[in-house]
Parts: C-alpha cells; sequence; structure tokens
C-alpha cells in the first residue's frame, strides 16, 4: 500500500481521493489498511442501483436520495470538531461527517457509477456541484444533499463564518484533488493544535508539506510544533529555513528573537 506522500505526487488526473483520504485517516488509525473500506465504497455504489448509462439528472437524484436519506449520512452538527469526522473510514462507517468529508464520499460514490461530480471549496463550507444536461447544480452533502441556490450558499456561509460573503463566480469554481486533500488537513491541523495534540499535528503538517514542500506556513508551523514536543534542534532548524526563505515575512523579527534566544539556550548546555 502507497504512502499518503507517494499518492498526492502523482499527476493530478491519478491521484485516488479515496485512497488518499484514506491515508489521512491513519493519523487516528495507525496502520489503517485502506482496502476494506474502499470495498465499502464499491459496495455502497452497487446498492444505490444507479447505472453508469442513466440520465445525468435521474442519476444525481437518486444519488442524493441514497446516500442521505435511504443510507442517513449527515452533517456532524453535535460535535464538528470531532477528528474522526475527517476520516473518511469513520464517516463511511458512522455515517456522519463534515462537509468536505462528505462531499469527498459524494464524490467517490457518484465516480464509480459515472455521475462526475467535482468540490468546490466555498469559504468556511465545502459543497459540490454537478453537471446535468440543463443546468449546473449546487449540493450541500452537509445539510442533507440539498441542492442550493447563489443565495442559500451565501445563507450557508454566513451561518459558518459568522458574516455574510458576496459571492462571486470563482468561489464557484472546481478545485483539484490536492486541494481537497490540503483543505482537509488543513482542517486537521487546527483541531490537533487547539487540542494541544502536537505529535498528530506534526504528522498532518508533515502530509501538507508533501502536498506544498515550499508553503511558508507549513514550514514556519512545522518548527513551532517540533519546539512545543521538545525537538528544539528540529525546530530551530525549520525556522531557518523559513527565514531564509522568506526574510522579509511580517514575523520574521519576533521569530528571529525567538531563535536566539532557543540557540542560545542550546549553547548554555553544551
Amino acid at each position: 500500500m502507497p504512502a499518503f506522500e507517494t499518492v498526492v505526487k502523482a499527476p493530478e488526473e491519478e491521484i485516488d481521493l479515496a485512497l488518499a483520504a484514506l491515508l489521512v485517516a491513519r493519523v487516528e488509525t495507525p496502520g489503517l489498511d485502506p482496502r476494506p473500506w474502499l470495498e465499502r465504497l464499491d459496495d455502497l455504489a452497487h446498492r444505490s442501483g444507479i447505472a453508469v448509462s442513466c440520465d445525468p439528472s435521474k442519476a444525481l437524484t437518486r444519488l442524493r436520495r441514497f446516500l442521505f436519506e435511504e443510507e442517513g449520512f449527515h452533517g456532524n452538527r453535535d460535535d464538528y470538531f470531532d477528528p474522526l469526522n475527517s476520516c473518511l473510514d469513520q464517516v463511511v462507517e458512522r455515517r456522519i461527517g463534515i462537509p468536505i468529508t462528505l462531499s469527498v464520499l459524494m464524490m467517490e460514490i457518484g465516480r464509480r457509477v459515472g455521475v462526475a461530480i467535482e468540490g468546490v471549496g466555498l469559504p468556511g463550507h465545502f459543497v459540490v456541484r454537478a453537471q446535468t444536461i440543463s443546468a449546473t447544480v449546487l449540493i450541500d452533502p452537509f445539510h442533507g444533499g440539498s441542492v442550493l441556490s447563489v443565495a442559500d450558499a451565501e445563507d450557508v456561509i454566513a451561518e459558518a463564518v459568522g458574516r455574510r460573503v458576496d459571492l462571486q463566480p470563482a468561489h464557484f469554481a472546481p478545485v483539484s484533488k490536492r486541494q481537497i486533500l490540503g483543505r482537509m488537513l488543513a482542517n486537521l491541523k487546527s483541531v490537533y493544535i487547539k487540542r494541544e495534540n502536537w505529535a498528530k499535528a506534526l504528522q498532518v503538517i508533515d502530509w501538507l508539506l508533501a502536498i506544498d514542500d515550499g508553503s511558508a506556513t507549513q514550514t514556519r508551523d512545522r518548527g513551532t510544533v517540533l519546539m512545543k514536543l521538545g525537538q528544539f534542534q528540529a525546530g530551530a532548524a525549520a525556522w531557518e529555513r523559513y527565514l531564509t526563505r522568506h526574510p522579509n515575512a511580517k514575523d520574521s523579527e519576533k521569530l528571529r528573537g525567538q531563535l536566539r534566544r532557543i540557540r542560545q539556550a542550546l549553547a548554555s548546555l553544551n
């Protein structure tokens, strides 16, 4: 079974989104074997009864009804920040998740039955879109697979971020698989940092760097998390890489001061 880093280095069209999402779930379940869960996705697709040659509108309607009414997949409103919501195996098992994992589920079942569904990264909320013969349909998997108008989407976002956002056409553009995985990982990173689970935060940051090894934010934050773990030499090295690549960053002076103090403290131990 390939590692997450190997999967996301493949060309975009060759990335297996479900496999990558299941490899992310190893942060909560080390050693997780994705194969039984990929088979569970195959089984869901089979039980949907959707024929690959089905009319796109009818197929989409059937998929929404199957996943969100018959199978009961729904958004976790009670414990939104439970890290298990970001683990695709647990979404399949518990029938509950957050917008992005429920969207990945719908995309992957759709792919298996010939319904092309794309992810859409709205501000503060993730949805999907599908093309029928007559229109592009926006769907919210977190809210029962409901079909959204632009006004509906603005209401959902206002609830998610606490303010109105004037949505533009660019907001509804599809995002890549790497962008989807990056957003999943960013959610997990935020959860682990809030919980001060530094070991898991470090694993997630390493996966984010596998997607974009030039990320300034992840390089800096990797150093910070290493410091929290007491790995001061490695943390200092990460901060130095960040400052070398981004000498004029807004936090550069503050970080240089912290780095000097760390270096002085390490030198006093020798």
